[in-house]
């Protein structure tokens, strides 16, 4: 590995998510160019099928806070940015230029919505280094007609992802990941085991804050609080329902 991998690894091996931010938003000058940066990130066909929208004023804040479930990182952010799979402006332009788009369909949201999220990580790796402290909320798909509305969305335009962003007033302690051997596969998938699992969440499940969960919530497997507390079945059925509707509502979907 070279000096510069190094530092770039050595950088990864830090970040942790940001939820506490000082009062002062970045300015629109900052961000503007670290998304001019972002946007050299992998592009469907270059056609940048993504957009992003920038929420700065206080009442929207507030209103999108709500629709994020008053997260303490969505309530205190001087910034939120969402990033939408975009086939609306393309469509738009095909039409200009007399040519017929046939983009209302599920795998062109799939295109878009891989689109923008290359775009958003790529906008994140370069606002840590920059100094911003962020955290991505993944509620942005629990609720998305409601986000929909509150940001005037168009068809074939469909939100896929949030960030919170500012300057950070804490230093989180880092958050543990699963080892390597739980993820990355030789060739073709290797199913887990018995002893591959046991051997890949021992030191999850051993973390004193998990073993709280566990007590605290009068259960047994740290699995358990996931299954029946924090990711129900009912839960991810209803919100799934949701998300097809919004997908047939801006014309993903039939």
């Amino acid at each position: 590995m070279d000096n510069m991998s190094e530092k770039i690894a050595e950088f990864f091996s830090r970040r942790a998510t940001v939820r506490k931010y000082k009062d002062d938003a970045p300015s629109r000058e900052l961000i503007d160019s670290l998304l001019a940066a972002a946007m050299r990130a992998p592009t469907t066909g270059n056609m940048q099928l993504y957009s992003v929208v920038e929420t700065r004023d206080p009442e929207m804040r507030r209103r999108l806070a709500e629709l994020h479930f008053n997260q303490p990182a969505a309530t205190g952010a001087p910034l939120m940015l969402t990033f939408c799979a975009d086939y609306h402006r393309t469509s738009a332009w095909c039409r200009q230029r007399k040519a017929e788009p046939g983009y209302d369909n599920f795998l062109s949201f799939i295109n878009a919505a891989t689109d923008a999220l290359l775009f958003c990580q790529s906008f994140c790796t370069l606002a840590e280094a920059a100094g911003l402290g962020l955290c991505y909320l993944g509620t942005t798909i629990y609720r998305p007609e409601d986000i929909i509305d509150a940001l005037g969305l168009p068809e074939l335009v469909m939100p896929v992802a949030t960030i919170t962003l500012g300057y950070p007033a804490e230093e989180p302690a880092l958050s543990d990941r699963l080892p390597l051997t739980a993820f990355v596969h030789d060739e073709a998938y290797r199913r887990p085991t018995p002893e591959s699992i046991d051997r890949d969440y021992a030191a999850r499940e051993a973390l004193p804050e998990n073993r709280e969960f566990v007590r605290i919530n009068a259960k047994e497997t740290l699995a358990q609080v996931f299954t029946d507390l924090r990711y129900t079945r009912r839960d991810c059925e209803a919100m799934s329902e949701g998300l097809l509707r919004a997908l047939r509502r801006q014309r993903f979907m039939e």
